[in-house]
C-alpha cells in the first residue's frame, strides 16, 4: 500500500496509484474549527500554525495531503516585512496596519482577522498608483536572502501524510494591491495599462528570482496561478499579464524535473486548454463545475486527461455543504466514473470546504473515495 506522498505524487507525474487520492480542499475553515480557537489564532498568532492545523485533521480524518503553507521566508532585515499594528478591535473582529517604509515614502494596508471566519484584506497598500509606482518593488522581498527553513521544517514534520509545495503566484489585476479592490484594478488595467503593464513585467522578474530559490529547496511540486483566475479577469487580460510568466514557470519546473500545479477557482475551461496547450503544466484544480464555475470533469478528462492531473470537483457548497450523505456519495461517485480511468486523478472539491460542512459529509466523501476509487 502507497502513503499518501507516494499516492498523490504518483497520479500527478502520470503513473496509477494503488488507489485514487482522496484529497478535499480543507486548508483552512474545517482544520480551524476542529482546533476549538478563533481564526485569528492559526492565522495571525500562528497559534497553532495553519499547516499544522490542516496535518491534525487530514490524519485524523484519513485523507490524503496537500500542503503549500509554508514558502521562502523574507530575511529578518528585509523592509518587504514591515511593521504590524493592531488598529481596532471588537470582541467578534480585530484590523492589522502594516507599514512597509520604501525610499519614497511609506504605504500600509489593513486586513481584518475574525473570530469565526478567515481573514480578509480590507485596504491594499497602493492608494494612488501613478504616484505610488515607484514603491511597488519594495513590497516584494529579495529571493537571494529568503530562508527554506520553515518550510523544510514543515515538510519534516509532515512525512508520508502527502506531498508538500510552494508557491509562486504570477501577475494578474492589481486587485490584492490597490485600495479599492477589484473595481480599482478594472479601472487602472484600462486607464494606466502601461503602468499595469510595467508591474506585470517587474513581478515576473520578482516571481521567476524567487521560483529559481524555491526549486532549490527540492520541494514536491510548485503551486501557482491564484484563485479567481478567469473569473475576476478576462482570458484576454490573463493573456496579457499573467500567461508569460506561467510559461516561465512550467517551463523551469519541467526542466528542474519538479510537478506544477495550478488552482483556480471559478471559471476554468478555457484555463484548463490553455495550460494543455501552450505551457508545460502538470496538474490543474479545482475543476469547479456550475454554478460556481463552467468544468465538464468528463469532457475535461476526454481532451486533457492524458496530458494533465485533473483535481475536483465535487461542488462545495452543493453538495458538500448543504446536500446529504448519499447525495456526496453519488458526487463522488460520478467524478470516479469520468475520471479515474486512465491515473491522473485526484478526487477532491471545488474550492474550500466551508466551516460548517457537516462531518457526515466527509464522511461520505471518504467513504465513497474508497470505495469506488480502486484500481
Amino acid at each position: 500500500m502507497m502513503t499518501s506522498r507516494q499516492r498523490m505524487l504518483a497520479a500527478k507525474s502520470g503513473r496509477i496509484p494503488d488507489r485514487v487520492p482522496i484529497a478535499p480542499d480543507t486548508s483552512i475553515m474545517l482544520p480551524v474549527k476542529r482546533t476549538g480557537k478563533p481564526f485569528w489564532d492559526p492565522c495571525y498568532y500562528e497559534d497553532p500554525p495553519l499547516w499544522k492545523a490542516y496535518l491534525d485533521f487530514i490524519r485524523h480524518w484519513g485523507f490524503d495531503g496537500w500542503f503549500w503553507y509554508e514558502g521562502l521566508e523574507a530575511a529578518p532585515d528585509d523592509p518587504s516585512r514591515g511593521t504590524k499594528e493592531i488598529v481596532e478591535r471588537s470582541e467578534d473582529r480585530f484590523t492589522v496596519r502594516t507599514t512597509v517604509e520604501t525610499p519614497a515614502g511609506s504605504v500600509w494596508s489593513e486586513t481584518i482577522y475574525r473570530r469565526d471566519n478567515p481573514e480578509a484584506l480590507s485596504r491594499g497598500y497602493i492608494k494612488d498608483l501613478a504616484r505610488q509606482f515607484d514603491m511597488l518593488p519594495h513590497l516584494l522581498p529579495d529571493p537571494e536572502r529568503m530562508s527554506d527553513a520553515g518550510f523544510q521544517a514543515m515538510r519534516q514534520q509532515i512525512g508520508e501524510s502527502g506531498i508538500v509545495g510552494m508557491f509562486v503566484g504570477i501577475p494578474r489585476l492589481m486587485y490584492d494591491l490597490l485600495d479599492g479592490g477589484l473595481e480599482a484594478a478594472t479601472y487602472a488595467y484600462f486607464d494606466q495599462h502601461s503602468l499595469v503593464k510595467a508591474y506585470a513585467e517587474l513581478f515576473d522578474d520578482w516571481a521567476i528570482r524567487y521560483l529559481k530559490r524555491a526549486l532549490a529547496a527540492h520541494p514536491d511540486f510548485i503551486l501557482t496561478g491564484g484563485s479567481g483566475t478567469l473569473s475576476l479577469q478576462s482570458v484576454k487580460i490573463f493573456r496579457d499579464l499573467g500567461l508569460p510568466t506561467l510559461k516561465k514557470i512550467t517551463r523551469l519546473c519541467k526542466e528542474a524535473g519538479v510537478i506544477s500545479h495550478v488552482h483556480s477557482c471559478g471559471k476554468e475551461r478555457e484555463l484548463v486548454r490553455i495550460c494543455a496547450e501552450e505551457t508545460d503544466l502538470d496538474s490543474i484544480c479545482p475543476l469547479e463545475h456550475a454554478p460556481a464555475g463552467d468544468c465538464d470533469l468528463g469532457e475535461i478528462k476526454r481532451r486533457y486527461g492524458a496530458r494533465l492531473c485533473l483535481k475536483g470537483n465535487v461542488h462545495t457548497t452543493d453538495p458538500m455543504l448543504m446536500g446529504s450523505p448519499q447525495e456526496v456519495r453519488e458526487a463522488v461517485k460520478r467524478c470516479m466514473e469520468v475520471a479515474k480511468d486512465g491515473g491522473r486523478y485526484i478526487l477532491s472539491t471545488g474550492d474550500q470546504c466551508g466551516r460548517d460542512t457537516p462531518e457526515a459529509n466527509l464522511a461520505a466523501f471518504l467513504e465513497a473515495g474508497l470505495e469506488y476509487g480502486q484500481y
